[in-house]
């Protein structure tokens, strides 16, 4: 190469380095949802749609798995940079693996989904209902691992309870025939589902968990530490670009929901509409986030929840809020205010 072509080169590199909006290397995320692909993975969805995630030079890939530890296995493997999973499951991962660097740094559920449900029809109207009945939950199920918790903070005989481990998929179709008086499991996809098979919706009982002194928080937004700490400009501006899709979704959650049936071919617009709002109203924008913004905690409300945790867990060395929930890199509070 000549020395007059070698330095023709190095001044349009360095005129491009220049040029206001010139190209830049872009940080890849692979972030994997707790779930398949429904009304409440819209936020997630409509930054890839708006560009968003591009704008924070982010290559961002979205993709579902099948619950929550999926998804910290996987990013505590590294395999996945980012993730959503539930807090509670994170506090229990964390403690059993301690060399596994995952922190949360973004509350997405404000208030957890978990919830009992029942039939009013069978006498369930209450949390002291569950008395004398029979309860359908798959012991692996997320919102059973926190019974203990809700006997504890509601004063249910939990010995005049009869458990029945059942699978997960047959226990709404149990419910709607009468063959278990309530379920444990998430507010919006068992009511929607029951809803769907026929079940009168007035006679559907939703006993969600934070109603009755329960504290814990719900999902989160979860990250390798290792790549936080390389990139802690990628997670920030996925952060930034993450409230905006958030924003948007609250605002136009029917909207927002097309981008999930693009996903999921079998998805019913009308029941996927529903099941954001649900979320939205009961889990995204509650008493604190109104008052506090998106996605941070509030530390004594998070040391109770880890109390909480206690009574169904026993933990290797307890921790304390901030060993879980990284609040460094969110937006200002500004950006993170809910309107």
């Amino acid at each position: 190469m000549s020395v007059r072509r070698a330095a023709g080169l190095a001044s349009a590199a360095l005129l491009m380095a220049m040029t206001p909006g010139a190209a830049s290397a872009e940080t890849a995320i692979n972030f994997v949802l707790d779930s398949r692909f429904e009304g409440p993975s819209a936020p997630f969805l409509l930054p890839l749609e708006q560009g968003y995630y591009k704008n924070e030079a982010l290559k961002v890939s979205v993709d579902a798995t099948a619950n929550s530890l999926a998804v910290i296995a996987c990013v505590s493997s590294g395999a996945c940079e980012m993730g959503v999973a539930d807090i509670n499951a994170l506090i229990r991962f964390r403690d059993a693996n301690p060399g596994k660097p995952t922190k949360a740094v973004f509350i997405y559920y404000n208030r957890p989904p978990f919830a009992v449900i029942g039939r009013k029809s069978r006498g369930i109207n209450t949390p002291k209902d569950l008395e004398g009945k029979k309860l359908g939950a798959p012991v692996a199920d997320g919102t059973y691992a926190l019974w203990p918790i809700f006997v504890k903070a509601t004063g249910i005989d939990a010995s005049k309870v009869t458990i029945e481990n059942v699978a997960g998929p047959v226990r709404e179709p149990m419910l709607a025939a009468g063959q278990v008086d309530a379920i444990t499991g998430v507010s919006y996809n068992n009511f929607i589902n029951l809803k769907d098979k026929g079940v009168p919706v007035g006679d559907i009982n939703v006993m969600l968990m934070a109603n009755y002194g329960v504290d814990l928080y719900g999902d989160a937004i979860i990250v390798n530490e290792k790549f936080a700490t390389a990139h802690p400009d990628a997670v920030a501006g996925f952060l930034r670009a993450f409230v905006k899709g958030l924003k948007d979704t609250v605002r136009q959650p029917a909207a927002a929901v097309d981008l999930v049936l693009k996903r999921n071919d079998g998805a019913k617009k009308e029941l996927e509409i529903e099941r954001l709002n649900i979320a939205i109203r009961d889990n995204i924008v509650t008493p604190e986030v109104k008052a506090n913004g998106y996605g941070g905690i509030d530390p004594e409300r998070f040391a109770r929840a880890i109390d909480q945790i206690a009574l169904a867990y026993k933990f290797k060395a307890k921790p304390k809020p901030e060993d879980i929930f990284d609040a460094s890199y969110l937006p200002p509070a500004a950006e993170r205010k809910a309107h």
